[in-house]
């Protein structure tokens, strides 16, 4: 039997026996258990984010990996400010950032964002300007143009 590859969303550290995974892994004879306990392992540091989880079974061998998915990086946005969600409309500003936090999130998304250090982090303040959080007090935007010009140091 080839391998079988089982993906779902789980909150860091929240994994359980139920869906997704307890009833894909059931008829395949797997510990439940033993692959609920990697999974909460290895997205503890996510907790109060949800997070993608690949579970790769080679149910002949009763062998299993745990690959743990980068976070969306709004998901990590609401979590540094502390916020359950971004602005409903384009005027509304529902939280500041500030430059460490920006690095800290680009840092932890360096696996899927591109470029150096100074795309990452522009790629992270895009991001901010879709959700209506502001940049060290200004507009996302107003914070690129400084970034580029040199007036903000990385």
């Amino acid at each position: 039997m080839p391998e079988v590859v089982i993906n779902g969303l789980i909150e860091g550290g929240k994994a359980t026996s139920g869906p997704p995974f307890g009833p894909a892994l059931g008829p395949l004879g797997m510990n439940i258990a033993g692959i609920v306990d990697e999974i909460n392992k290895k997205t503890k540091p996510f907790a109060g984010i949800k997070v993608p989880v690949k579970v790769i079974v080679d149910p002949a061998t009763k062998q299993f990996k745990v690959e743990v998915g980068a976070p969306p990086t709004s998901a990590l946005i609401l979590k540094e400010l502390g916020i359950a969600a971004g602005a409903k409309g384009k005027d509304d500003k529902v939280g500041n950032i500030t430059l460490a936090q920006i690095k800290g999130v680009a840092e932890s998304k360096a696996a899927s964002l591109y470029g150096d250090e100074k795309s990452r982090v522009k790629q992270v303040i895009g991001t901010c300007k879709s959700m209506g959080v502001t940049c060290e007090g200004m507009d996302p935007r107003e914070y690129l143009k400084k970034i580029d010009s040199g007036e903000v140091k990385l």
